[in-house]
């Protein structure tokens, strides 16, 4: 036995001091549930929707992604190459579909807000994601989506 193990094994917690420290604990659980219940920790309001865009994302046989206008049809762009950050996002967001059994036809909207969040919002499932969580360079690869057709 080593010295560390034998000096860990004689000490004792006082009774007094271990009842104040599980109580202490306690208490502070309950006041962070109070916290959250009374609404006091709430979600910050979306501001207010600048541009939006409802696309339908399809897999191609040569592994790329169709991101496609839903009302028009049209593609808006073909991503190919790893994109990791968005087929992440889409993957998520499909298999929350699958689970809730929701057809996977129904377009998502895109939400460029005026603070200049980005939005993911899956109206079908009633989820969203807020990209900018993910930091800048992921949302760029989903802001390139709101342009307009034919602009680089």
């Amino acid at each position: 036995m080593n010295s560390a193990q034998s000096t860990f094994r004689g000490m004792r917690i006082p009774k007094p001091l271990a009842l104040i420290a599980v109580s202490s604990l306690a208490a502070l659980i309950l006041f962070v549930a109070n916290y959250v219940n009374t609404g006091k920790l709430t979600r910050e309001v979306d501001a207010n929707a600048v541009i939006t865009k409802q696309l339908r994302f399809e897999d191609r046989s040569d592994g790329s992604i169709a991101v496609i206008s839903a009302p028009d049809g049209q593609i808006v762009k073909v991503i190919e190459g790893e994109a990791g950050f968005v087929r992440g996002i889409l993957r998520a967001m499909a298999r929350e579909r699958r689970i809730k059994e929701v057809s996977q036809t129904i377009p998502f909207e895109l939400i460029a807000r005026a603070d200049g969040r980005l939005t993911l919002v899956d109206p079908a499932t009633g989820n969203r994601i807020d990209l900018e969580s993910f930091g800048k360079d992921n949302v760029v690869e989903f802001a390139v989506l709101l342009k307009p057709q034919g602009a680089r």
